[in-house]
């Protein structure tokens, strides 16, 4: 059996000339990226349709419960209502976040298994951070916090704030990644045991049987359950937490 941990397919490659960009590659990690906004788009018109302001159904129960989840998350962490320009933000951030990390029990391969991916979250949360010290101190005050405590620390402030977006992007992917890797491995060992085991039976019927992976059931549904489940949902929720905090943290000066 083999086992193919190679990057996300290429469907298409439109030559560009342009420099640096290089050509336009439709892959597959953007063609699942689409398939996740339409999910959540077509989610969201689902549940805000006919809202209404008394006897509201369990639908748009559901919405407000969204809603309400994702008001509390940002109010709670930020010390009250200062910060509710970021909740459309984070509640965007979060759901393509735990969608992208789900789909993959359908069998599609997750786009947040492609660092491509969360590294373009993580510099759109960094623009994030940046602007809103910007906004605290002014753009001199911002140069000058590379300086403090002395001016022998800028160069370890300067790489303290280029490692706060890889560490983000990083620690996103490589808990996604390693779930995929691993469920595979062990997938695929499990296959290769059960094909040489029942290979052992003579005959036709241990010919048969060799082809048919019965080890494979099982385990790796239940380690789906652990990576695709728990662990997609925790990071999620840590990589939406650190949002909050980081941007927080930035507008406080």
């Amino acid at each position: 059996m083999n086992f193919d941990i190679s990057g996300a397919k290429i469907f298409l490659k439109i030559p560009t000339g342009i420099p640096v960009l290089g050509d336009f590659l439709l892959s597959e990690t953007l063609v699942i990226s689409w398939v996740v906004m339409l999910i959540i788009t077509g989610l969201c018109i689902f549940l805000t349709r006919n809202l209404k302001v008394e006897n509201i159904g369990k639908r748009q129960a559901i919405a407000e419960m969204l809603v309400e989840s994702a008001n509390k998350l940002v109010r709670t962490n930020t010390g009250g209502d200062r910060f509710d320009r970021m909740i459309p933000f984070v509640a965007a951030l979060f759901a393509t976040s735990i969608v992208s990390n789900l789909i993959s029990l359908t069998g599609l391969r997750s786009p947040t298994a492609d660092l491509s991916t969360e590294a373009a979250w993580a510099i759109v949360v960094f623009t994030m951070i940046t602007a809103n010290k910007i906004k605290a101190g002014g753009f001199l005050g911002y140069l000058k916090g590379f300086t403090t405590p002395i001016f022998i620390m800028t160069p370890f402030n300067i790489l303290s704030e280029i490692a706060t977006p890889i560490s983000m992007a990083c620690r996103h992917f490589g808990n996604i990644l390693s779930g995929i890797v691993i469920n595979g491995l062990i997938y695929a060992a499990l296959a290769l045991a059960s094909s040489a085991l029942l290979g052992l039976i003579p005959g036709a019927v241990g010919a048969f049987l060799s082809n048919i992976p019965i080890l494979s059931v099982g385990l790796p549904a239940i380690l789906s359950f652990y990576f695709d489940w728990f662990s997609g949902a925790m990071q999620a929720f840590i990589f939406t937490m650190l949002t909050i905090m980081y941007i927080a943290n930035a507008a406080e000066g």
